[in-house]
């Protein structure tokens, strides 16, 4: 089959790339390894900046995220005996974010598919990509035991870290910038209320902790542990226990405890993949970079990722003008780059690392005592979580 830009992954990056492109008359393929049930059962972020908001709203499929999003003037970092309220609508002219699910925006985009006219492939094995580096590049892969191809002038990979967009990339081209953490996030979803309206990251001296929610009745709730850890060792009331001390006492005797529906343990890491072009091939989201979540930014960043790569792919078929793709990876990874920066620095302020002495411990308080009575300072951290302009 033919097409003008086959996509890789039907994730949210994919599917919002594809809606994007398809509202400009421009054809496309979406190929996904999985079935739309196994994308539809990760669970992910949920806090949305103003870009991801935006698309969705360009599109005319933000009508769930309008009914259903809580939007967010501020969030808390806690340091086990206070809260330190970051009020970001304030601070930043009246932004703000939205908590809505990434399952339930990925769920508005997959429904709205046949009605679009988007073209998406599930359980798609075997996907190869082929001749990037010129004008007609091709992907190959398996589909019922037969093998296809797909032609296309452009590929879009947007299949996340273990995909094989990246790897089509010589190693004498990209490089790699990474940092592992020595910790993972320890996370549970439960039918409670949340114990706080907004957010709250905590440090404490035994360890990170942060209280979100999905909706007024559903929290999402983490604690950090040793990547040693087992799930089997964390029973719910042990994790209950836990986050009623590390979020202080004043978050922490509003918990309401229930039985858990999903746990999980994430590690956390730090990756960029420049550049994010190649020839005909073009990175968004986590085939290009991962951040710890600390500060929302995964999803939010591939959405700015989709944002610049469809102005550039809309740029190319609709008025022959190949600026825009060569600029693709550059301003793309400015945005990155900053947004790395500021989950990187959040992870450090709120998270006990294991080589950490008395020293560090003591740049810690001193930093969120700075933070606590500086406009300017919370004005840098507002202006971070909320989004920085595409």
């Amino acid at each position: 089959m033919k097409t003008q830009v086959c996509i890789i992954g039907a994730g949210p990056a994919g599917l919002l790339l594809g809606h994007l492109l398809r509202a400009e008359g421009i054809h496309c393929v979406l190929l996904e390894r999985r079935t739309p049930e196994y994308v539809l059962g990760r669970i992910r972020a949920g806090v949305l900046e103003q870009i991801t908001v935006s698309l969705m709203a360009r599109l005319g499929l933000d009508a769930r995220l309008k009914a259903e999003g809580l939007p967010h003037d501020g969030f808390n970092l806690a340091d086990g005996e206070r809260l330190i309220r970051i009020d970001i609508a304030e601070l930043t002219g009246g932004k703000h974010v939205v908590v809505y699910g990434q399952t339930e925006l990925t769920r508005d985009l997959m429904d709205a598919r046949e009605e679009r006219g988007l073209e998406v492939i599930y359980e798609a094995e075997n996907v190869a990509l082929h001749d990037v580096e010129g004008d007609a590049p091709f992907v190959t892969f398996t589909k019922d035991g037969a093998e296809q191809r797909v032609d296309a002038r452009f590929i879009a990979g947007c299949d996340g870290f273990h995909g094989p967009s990246r790897k089509a990339i010589p190693a004498s081209v990209g490089m790699e910038y990474e940092r592992e953490y020595p910790f993972g996030w320890l996370g549970i979803l439960a039918d409670v209320p949340p114990c706080n309206h907004e957010l709250i990251y905590a440090n404490h001296r035994r360890g990170f902790a942060l209280a979100s929610m999905r909706s007024e009745t559903r929290s999402r709730y983490y604690i950090d542990v040793p990547l040693t850890e087992k799930l089997e060792d964390w029973p719910d009331e042990r994790i209950w226990d836990e986050l009623a001390i590390r979020l202080g006492p004043e978050a922490g005797s509003h918990i309401t405890r229930g039985p858990s529906f999903e746990k999980s343990i994430a590690p956390l890491r730090s990756y960029v993949f420049a550049p994010m072009r190649h020839g005909s091939l073009l990175l968004c989201g986590d085939a290009a970079h991962i951040v710890p979540p600390t500060g929302a930014k995964g999803l939010n960043l591939a959405a700015s990722d989709v944002h610049y790569a469809s102005e550039a792919l809309v740029g190319f078929f609709r008025a022959q003008d190949a600026g825009g793709i060569a600029a693709y990876s550059d301003k793309a990874l400015a945005r990155v780059w900053k947004s790395e920066r500021f989950s990187w620095s959040l992870t450090k302020l709120m998270h006990r690392f294991p080589e950490d002495g008395p020293f560090e411990r003591a740049m810690q308080v001193a930093e969120l005592d700075y933070i606590a009575s500086s406009r300017a300072a919370q004005t840098s951290i507002a202006e971070n979580y909320v989004g920085l302009p595409v």
